[in-house]
């Protein structure tokens, strides 16, 4: 059984922490071990959301040590970046193309880098970078706060997990008033590049 190091950084706000549930969840019902680690750091005031997910067939430390990370998904620009020391040489990483700013450049004491200064550091780290629209198919479907699940179901392309397992969990975790929306914000992640 493969073992998978999964790390998730976000905005408070974005549904990372949902994500990453659905993620723990997605790995149990696949049959794997699963910990799970997440920091909030001030989420309720837009501070950086992270967190771990592993999946193997034995886990014993919910945290993804630093060179060891399979896949990042970063659902902000500069917090997914934030994250390069922890990639191995073989990582997959997707960064939705969305900029939140931080205090210190919306006040003018620092400036935001530039997207082909992100892009070049996760790439050189990594087997696959690619940006993802995930914001821009949410806003399509109707609400922002799905960008999140755009950006796991680009993620689950590349896990040999059925998509049924991925919808079934979704709908056990989102409120059920919005499981069909997420449903098909996770499909449309699946068919992005």
């Amino acid at each position: 059984m493969q073992n998978y190091n999964f790390i998730l950084a976000g905005v408070g706000g974005q549904g990372t922490i949902l994500t990453s549930d659905i993620l723990v969840e997605v790995g149990l019902k696949a049959g794997y071990d699963v910990k799970k680690s997440e920091v909030h750091g001030m989420s309720q005031r837009g501070g950086g959301v992270e967190s771990h997910v592993r999946w193997g067939e034995k886990v014993y430390s919910p945290v993804v040590e630093r060179g060891k990370a399979d896949y990042l998904l970063g659902f902000e620009m500069l917090e997914g970046a934030r994250w390069a020391t922890y990639l191995n040489p073989q990582a997959k990483v997707y960064i939705n193309d969305h900029k939140i700013y931080p205090p210190s450049v919306n006040i003018g004491q620092g400036t935001y880098p530039e997207e082909k200064n992100i892009e070049q550091l996760l790439a050189e780290r990594s087997t696959i970078f690619a940006w993802v629209g995930a914001m821009a198919k949410a806003k399509e479907l109707g609400n922002p706060a799905l960008a999140g699940v755009v950006m796991l179901g680009r993620l689950a392309r590349e896990l040999d997990v059925t998509v049924e397992i991925w919808l079934e969990v979704i709908a056990e975790l989102v409120p059920a008033k919005f499981t069909k929306l997420n449903k098909e914000a996770f499909l449309a992640g699946r068919k992005m590049k």
